[in-house]
């Protein structure tokens, strides 16, 4: 089936094209993604580098809390992305982590894995075909659905129909709800099963669920984790997670006050290593539950399949023998009903684990944030899963009011409400970091992978943009990220590293120092190193030459002082304050020609890493200036409430912003738009060149260009870049000649389209008043994404040749950019309580 349209995508958001008509009761969530049950995709988006991550368009939406460690249940049914190594990847189906249903009316009898069939297991995919004894679920086709699969993260919800009599549907999520620090980090994912009866006779039905014994699977064997760098010049390092391990792992009974359930286990350390712990599978205990602790995967299944299929049981045993090496184990509870015609029963099931070490490649270690909250000794999974089962319904309610909001602005495009919610998945799998609580760090410290193909965290550069769904529902979080920045501006590391960039150019070696004192870092280090302590990981280009980090570090720390919803923090502004005075005394510094404004040197030194930049920039040079206004306000508003002395900074960063507006103008006005910088002569419309005024305006600030040239170059931009590239179905170009044509057509950058640059400029459009195109480019990257291939993946950049680059990518959270514009900053329910 070929990517949908724009009129098939908004079909499906509207639960008009995902499910047959007919006695089905259930219908698509509003404002959801939906896809029919296992419809493969025929031209899906395909990875533009060989060496990027593409694992196909079959993603569905993670569960799991922020930090925890998250699990993927996909479009078809099958579980198949598993993040529970903090910042790294591991993706393939094990068929035997499924549920099933049996069904009986009495004379006839059916029983299915609720799941297409998988090709193979992934964790032995030279192996024969996987439980072979089993009887899959029957996939959609363009012709007749089976079923749909919709989502708007955290819930999804998956209706079964024409298969089973039943009317069968599921609904799954983990407490994910803004301004709740404790349960946004619970490892848990709650599946919520709605089986009805809408037959004349009674219904037998038994519902299965199975997981294979994982523990000690999800750390890197590789001590090393040797770095490597991609034909893109990017670095990556080696990760060779212990998939498949058996030895040690046992699996038992674990029953509670409202809670049976199944505990697996393995082997443990002292102190306990990262990948060791439990997970538990968990039913209310007033049902009827049938439990086998320990069956065998790597068989045909059949000892479990056929009682099951028979009569709805499964073998009812408690063996908690410890696996040798090559001896898998996996563990199945059953519930068992009857239900009269016409009767229904929710039945929540309920799965979590408790793996609370994350290591870094040093030896270095750190306990995740839900330990603070159940302990760090790995004995808890069973205590979590009692909790969701005793909570669940409180948890539901409380999504649904903080989602609330969204629902109820009509005014927004249906896809655009779906993708404000779907795009904050990457808060979970994005391979994020959030370690237990401190006295320095009272949340603790946090971060969001930039991507898992440039697998560093808080990209400041990129969080400008993709950081402002935390900023709305999570403050402290974003609190925490721009005060670990502010510890490491000071830091310097002297340690000498080659540049990939020169490389890939052909210019042989070329080395930097890591770190350089006062320089503001592009990132806050590597999950195979010393993440918060060691940064700047990358090293495509030096980023001690970037002259755009300085600038939006203070854009940062002043917009989510002022604009959190839980308050002002003077606190949290004072602690920022004197590193970012020495970032922007360091910026300064490259100020060539004491124009009052930094100049770019040549090489790519910006967020547009493979697109250099010489002089003053308009990027660069706009986002200067709103910085200078924000140290300006910060000092002042320093000095009232707090009584800080100020003066000399106020004094010093005046005079800078008197001489870069005075020169701002002069230098890059065209008289139509900016360009892109005052000396490489490149006849191009930068699409992002006032990214500075953007920020400004929306922080109340001094705008840095007058508004008419603003709406000048914004119209620019439109006809240029969006108009006239692919005929505005694809989103914005990074930047085209003014006539629409590139000025490279092998280019890289400036022929991209930028997700989240594109709802960052969609924001500004907004701002301007321009609500028509603000929402005609974020339909036209929305279409794109969900409708090819790319959902709970979305990617930095997508190509005119239906190809993506880097996916899982931060910034495309810039959408929530556009929730704030648009609504001026209305307050989603909850995020503004204090931790």
């Amino acid at each position: 089936m070929a990517r949908f349209g724009l009129s098939a995508l908004t079909s499906l958001l509207q639960g008009k094209g995902g499910r047959r008509t007919g006695t089905s009761r259930w219908t698509a969530p509003a404002a959801s993604w939906s896809r029919p049950f296992g419809l493969g995709w025929q031209q899906p988006f395909t990875v533009r580098y060989a060496s990027n991550l593409d694992d196909g368009p079959n993603h569905g939406m993670p569960l799991g809390g922020f930090g925890a460690g998250c699990i993927g249940r996909a479009p078809d049914g099958s579980f198949n992305l598993w993040h529970l190594d903090g910042g790294e990847h591991w993706f393939g189906t094990l068929p035997d982590c499924q549920f099933a249903l049996f069904e009986s009316d009495g004379t006839q009898s059916r029983a299915h894995a609720l799941a297409v069939k998988p090709a193979a297991d992934a964790s032995r995919p030279e192996g024969s075909e996987p439980l072979s004894a089993w009887s899959w679920y029957p996939a959609s086709t363009a012709e007749q659905p089976t079923g749909t699969y919709t989502a708007r993260y955290p819930l999804s919800s998956t209706s079964y129909e024409g298969v089973f009599e039943a009317e069968v549907s599921c609904e799954a999520f983990s407490p994910i709800l803004p301004g709740d620090y404790q349960r946004t980090s619970y490892p848990v994912a709650v599946f919520v099963w709605t089986l009805t009866n809408p037959t004349d006779r009674p219904l037998d039905l038994s519902l299965l669920l199975s997981w294979r014994n994982t523990t000690g699977w999800f750390s890197n064997t590789d001590p090393t984790a040797a770095v490597q760098f991609r034909d893109d010049g990017s670095p990556e390092h080696n990760y060779v997670p212990a998939i498949g391990l058996s030895k040690g792992q046992r699996n038992r009974w674990v029953d509670g006050e409202n809670l049976r359930g199944v505990l697996l286990e393995g082997d443990r350390s002292t102190p306990i290593a990262e990948g060791e712990g439990q997970w538990c599978l968990a039913a209310p205990d007033h049902l009827e539950v049938q439990r086998c602790s320990r069956w065998n995967p790597h068989g045909s299944g059949a000892e479990l399949w056929e009682p099951f299929a028979r009569d709805g049981s499964i073998p009812d045993s408690n063996n908690d023998r410890r696996s040798g090496e090559g001896d898998p184990s996996s563990a199945a509870l059953a519930v068992k009903c009857q239900l009269e015609p016409g009767a229904s029963i929710e039945i929540p099931l309920v799965i979590s684990w408790d793996l609370p070490v994350t290591a870094f490649a040093t030896g270095t270690r750190a306990l995740r944030r839900y330990t603070d909250f159940f302990g760090g000794k790995a004995g808890s999974a069973a205590a979590i899963a009692a909790e969701a089962l005793r909570d669940w319904r409180d948890w539901r309610a409380q999504i649904d009011a903080w989602q609330r909001p969204v629902l109820e602005r009509t005014d927004l495009p249906d896809a655009l409400r779906m993708a404000l919610f779907n795009e904050l998945y990457d808060l979970a799998s994005g391979g994020s970091l959030w370690t237990a609580a401190s006295s320095g760090d009272p949340v603790g410290q946090f971060g969001v992978l930039e991507c898992l193909d440039y697998a560093w965290y808080e990209s400041l550069d990129v969080r400008l943009y993709g950081s402002f769904a935390l900023l709305q529902l999570w403050p402290e979080l974003d609190k925490a990220v721009l005060r670990s920045f502010a510890r490491a501006i000071p830091a310097a590391d002297a340690t000498p590293r080659p540049i990939g960039w020169y490389f890939t150019q052909g210019k042989g070696r070329v080395e930097a120092p890591r770190k350089v004192a006062g320089a503001t870092p592009h990132d806050l280090g590597a999950p195979n190193e010393r993440p918060f302590e060691a940064t700047n990981y990358t090293a495509y280009q030096d980023c001690n030459l970037w002259k755009d980090l300085a600038s939006d570090y203070m854009l940062q720390v002043w917009r989510t002082f002022k604009l959190a919803p839980s308050g002002e923090d003077l606190s949290f502004l004072a602690s920022c304050w004197p590193a970012a005075v020495q970032a922007l005394r360091y910026l300064k510094g490259f100020d060539a020609n004491n124009d009052g404004l930094p100049d770019n040197g040549g090489a790519p030194d910006q967020t547009f890493d493979d697109w250099p930049l010489k002089g003053v920039s308009a990027y660069c040079g706009a986002l200067w200036i709103a910085a200078l206004e924000a140290a300006l306000a910060m000092a002042q508003q320093l000095q009232l409430e707090l009584g800080l002395d100020t003066s000399g900074e106020q004094r010093e960063f005046g005079s800078w912003l008197e001489q870069s507006r005075a020169n701002f103008d002069p230098l890059l006005w065209n008289g139509e738009y900016y360009n892109i910088d005052a000396e490489s002569g490149t006849p191009v419309v930068m699409a992002d060149q006032l990214c500075g005024d953007f920020y400004a305006r929306l922080l109340g600030l001094p705008p840095v260009v007058a508004t008419d040239r603003a709406q000048s170059a914004l119209r620019a931009v439109k006809e240029a870049c969006f108009e006239g590239f692919q005929g505005g179905t694809l989103g914005v170009a990074n930047g085209l000649r003014r006539d629409g044509t590139p000025l490279d057509p092998n280019g890289t950058h400036p022929l991209e389209v930028w997700t989240g640059i594109n709802f960052g400029l969609a924001a500004y459009y907004r701002l301007m008043g321009e609500t028509d195109t603000a929402f005609a480019i974020s339909a036209a990257v929305v279409e794109q994404v969900y409708s090819g291939g790319l959902q709970f993946r979305t990617p930095e950049a997508i190509t005119g040749v239906n190809t993506f680059r880097a996916c899982h990518y931060l910034r495309a959270m810039a959408i929530w950019a556009l929730w704030a514009t648009h609504t001026n900053w209305q307050a989603i329910p909850g995020a503004e309580r204090q931790p």
